[in-house]
């Protein structure tokens, strides 16, 4: 391998992000209508799904789409507003009440063009009437606090919302609509995609009530009492809006993965795909993936040295209510550490975790690298892992050592990104 390792791990994370950034051959955009095309969308890559469509779609368009701060950019018939995320605010309310008015009244000569990508979710903040935002922003804080997954988050989040789960679909009826769709989420189904809003919701009231009960949320007053509604219940595949919906997978994890591999095989190195859609707490997944180096070092499987170990999908971080964490970190940089710390001091293991949208968790760095030297350069300043991983500290701890990897926000998004180097 010509790269020094520390160069290679970085060259994959970028063409794995590559691999997923949207382009028009990925996206095969319908012709114009006699009526209006609308182009309305969420999520993290939003902005570059609109950006594809501008330039490529034959006639008029015109419309919006929300993106998370800081992953806008500048278009000329299509709005982008910026709102909060993971924490839904105003501006994403308000966003999507736009939205929700510009397919409202929608014909059969018009059509929809929907861009998805994962943060839609958060993006999409609409209460349903009679919840307030407030009391969403609170069930939401509590889920993603509680180590829940984001299937079940979103499970939770389409009975609050007043567009998720095909209720957008409904409202663009009798409109055609043609849907792109980014996959962020474990088993890329389109349903939990930025929670589905214009695909069928096949999880039920209950199954929300069976998330809620299992972290122990509180659930507020007013969603209580909406919870009691028919409008609780969500829109089921027989809704007649359905039979005018077109869905495409345009990007998936997956895709990132292989094109790391692909990269790595032309390097010398043989990768080995551990999984795209791997969940679990990230410093249980971390002491796993800490074993499974161990057994390449000592008995080259499941594969012969030099290799690299690829993996995708959504860990978690569980903050318990009985802590006050006084540190910063997303799940990728804690697992980074919480691999550090179970692997032990190696001199030939290399190691990047990354959120392919630059943002790992709220800070400003997509993850973290680790190289045979970390250990020692830890100790030399003094700073106790144990300490830092107990207080959900790894983004000081990196940024101590100078090892975050910073690459600003994407513009895409198909969830956390691993490899882990081993000569």
């Amino acid at each position: 391998m010509k790269l020094k390792p520390e160069e290679f791990l970085r060259q994959l994370f970028d063409v794995a992000i590559d691999a997923a950034y949207p382009k028009i051959n990925q996206m095969p955009l319908p012709s114009a209508v006699a009526g209006k095309t609308i182009v309305i969308g969420a999520g993290k890559a939003a902005a570059s799904m609109a950006k594809v469509v501008e330039d490529n779609f034959a006639g008029e368009i015109s419309g919006l789409v929300i993106t998370r701060y800081e992953h806008g950019l500048k278009l000329k018939d299509i709005k982008v507003v910026e709102a909060g995320h993971p924490v839904p605010d105003e501006e994403g309310a308000l966003a999507a009440e736009e939205i929700l008015k510009l397919v409202e009244g929608l014909g059969e000569d018009d059509q929809v063009i929907c861009l998805i990508s994962g943060g839609g979710s958060s993006l999409l903040s609409l209460p349903v009437p009679g919840v307030s935002l407030d009391s969403k922003k609170q069930i939401n804080k509590a889920l993603l606090a509680s180590g829940a997954t984001i299937s079940e988050i979103n499970t939770v989040r389409k009975k609050l919302s007043a567009i998720k789960g095909g209720r957008l679909a409904a409202a663009a009826y009798p409109a055609k609509i043609v849907t792109y769709m980014i996959s962020d989420v474990p088993g890329d189904d389109p349903s939990v995609i930025a929670s589905g809003p214009t695909i069928a919701d096949i999880t039920t009231l209950k199954d929300a009530l069976v998330v809620l009960n299992k972290y122990a949320i509180t659930i507020p007053v007013d969603v209580e009492a909406h919870f009691k509604t028919e409008n609780a219940e969500p829109l089921k595949e027989d809704h007649p809006a359905f039979n005018f919906c077109e869905n495409h997978m345009i990007s998936i994890p997956q895709d990132a993965l292989q094109a790391a591999a692909a990269l790595a095989r032309e390097c010398g190195i043989e990768p080995v795909i551990l999984g795209d859609s791997i969940e679990g707490e990230a410093k249980d997944v971390a002491r796993v993936f800490a074993g499974i180096t161990r057994q390449v070092l000592d008995h080259d499987q499941p594969s012969a040295k030099p290799c690299v170990l690829l993996s995708g999908g959504e860990t978690t971080v569980t903050v318990s209510k009985n802590e006050a964490p006084t540190g910063r970190g997303g799940r990728n940089a804690e697992f980074l550490l919480a691999f550090v710390n179970a692997l032990g001091s190696e001199k030939n293991v290399y190691a990047l975790a990354a959120d392919t949208d630059g943002i790992d968790g709220t800070e400003d760095n997509a993850g973290a690298i680790f190289d045979p030297t970390t250990h020692q350069r830890a100790n030399i300043a003094k700073l106790d892992i144990r300490d830092f991983l107990d207080r959900h500290d790894a983004y000081n701890f990196f940024d101590a050592l100078g090892d975050l990897v910073v690459t600003g926000p994407t513009r895409t998004n198909v969830n956390d990104f691993r490899a882990i180097l081993i000569l």
